[in-house]
């Protein structure tokens, strides 16, 4: 006796005619399987979509989620705001660091033994800031311009000690003619080399 593999076919297929049509009216096609509820065969490759209707883009890149694909290049992550433009951070520096120093120097030149109490008070008054960049994000100047320095993969303050090392790294910035302060006309990130160096970003926040 010959055995025959077992047929994927459903019984009776293709009908004869005659035949009455099962429950719903259709037969099923070649291979034996009805389609889903809704009256639709499943894609090339088997899957369905998702709730909503939508298959995901072309080039594997995932379903869509709710508000869109993220833009090219990733874009700024969620909650870190808009990244400082360079006049808004020159301005906040000038009341922080510059500022002070000026003022500090132009008087100790009219009155010397005054300017080297006023330079101390000018220094104290930067590492100060620098304190508070650290611990709040914002600088008594940066708080009166609306920005606010996080770190670039977190989005948080960055901490006292990280925020006074910051201010140092700053004369690197200096180091080669002041090119380091002019970064943020052109980075991506908008960031000076200090904040390359230390991994932040300057974003805007509301005044005050």
């Amino acid at each position: 006796m010959s055995m025959q593999p077992p047929s994927s076919e459903p019984p009776n297929w293709p009908p004869s005619e005659g035949t009455p049509p099962p429950p719903g009216g259709a037969y099923p096609p070649p291979g034996g399987a009805y389609p889903p509820p809704g009256g639709a065969y499943p894609p090339p490759g088997g899957a369905y979509p998702p709730p909503g209707g939508s298959f995901p883009p072309p080039g594997g890149g995932g379903f869509q989620q709710p508000g869109g694909y993220p833009p090219p290049g990733g874009g700024q992550p969620a909650g870190f705001g808009q990244l400082a433009e360079w006049p808004q951070r020159a301005l906040g520096g000038l009341i922080d660091f510059v500022g002070p120093s000026i003022v500090a120097n132009v008087i100790g030149r009219i009155v010397g033994p005054l300017g080297a109490l006023l330079s101390l008070a000018a220094l104290g008054w930067g590492i100060y800031n620098a304190y508070l960049n650290g611990t709040t994000g914002q600088s008594f100047g940066k708080k009166i311009v609306g920005l606010k320095v996080v770190g670039e993969q977190t989005g948080q303050v960055i901490g006292a000690g990280m925020g006074i090392l910051r201010w140092l790294c700053h004369f690197v910035d200096s180091l080669i003619c002041f090119v380091g302060w002019l970064f943020p006309l052109w980075d991506a990130k908008k960031q000076t080399i200090a904040d390359k160096i230390m991994k932040t970003v300057v974003i805007t926040v509301p005044k005050g």
